[in-house]
């Protein structure tokens, strides 16, 4: 099996009315994030079931199937790459991470992020060095960022707040709300976890935080600590 066998496989169920609609949801448009993005229209449980009949794609050609345009040939190779790391043992993980690593910049709409991040960098970095999730947070590219602090939701989910916090700090004036919900989902998982953590977090940022953010972060607060944080949000 080869990346274009897959492929081809994706262009026989297209449908050139959800990809309308894909690319107006996913803001493709001249200056929006998601600008120049091309899509077949697919849903996500149909390329869910094409990528588990494609597990056995050697690694290059999932990297070639990475690179295509159509946006749903990425979530393929991304879906892949989830379910061979999953299986793999300790030697591929490293080769599936440094091939995502090499990637980020065809890992770019927040769906490409959120469905791998975390599976991938994350898992394999809990117990190794992090330092390349802080380089991703220092890039200029908005979807290196997103990687960095989504890959933390796996560390979060084993009870390690500190790199997450970090980030959180050093993103937190971020221009582009994408990375302000991002960091607020973050912090909401924190704090289902454990919420002194979130609440220190809060009584020293929230005044400083930008709204989208900070209503991510206390979504699931008791109205009256939501209204505590977001009347000091609007005092600063």
């Amino acid at each position: 099996m080869k990346a274009t066998d897959v492929k081809s496989s994706l262009e026989a169920i297209a449908s050139s009315e959800r990809a309308f609609l894909s690319q107006r949801f996913f803001k493709t448009g001249e200056g929006e994030y998601g600008e120049g993005d091309v899509f077949m229209g697919i849903t996500v449980p149909t390329l869910r079931l094409i990528a588990k009949a494609s597990i056995k794609l050697p690694l290059d050609e999932v990297e070639k199937l990475l690179q295509e345009k159509y946006h749903e040939c990425r979530v393929t190779a991304l879906l892949i790459l989830v379910e061979r790391f999953k299986k793999a043992i300790e030697s591929d993980r490293g080769a599936i991470a440094t091939l995502y690593l090499r990637n980020t910049h065809r890992i770019n709409n927040w769906d490409l992020v959120d469905l791998s991040a975390h599976y991938i960098l994350g898992k394999y970095l809990m117990d190794k060095d992090r330092s390349i999730l802080h380089q991703l947070a220092d890039s200029t590219w908005l979807w290196d960022q997103r990687i960095a602090v989504i890959s933390t939701f796996e560390f979060i989910r084993n009870g390690d707040y500190t790199d997450n916090l970090i980030l959180a700090e050093k993103l937190l004036n971020h221009r582009h709300d994408l990375m302000h919900k991002a960091i607020g989902w973050m912090l909401r998982e924190i704090g289902k976890r454990n919420k002194s953590v979130e609440l220190d977090f809060l009584m020293q940022f929230s005044t400083r935080m930008p709204r989208t953010m900070l209503r991510y972060a206390i979504e699931k607060f008791p109205e009256d600590e939501r209204q505590f944080f977001l009347k000091r949000n609007s005092e600063d």
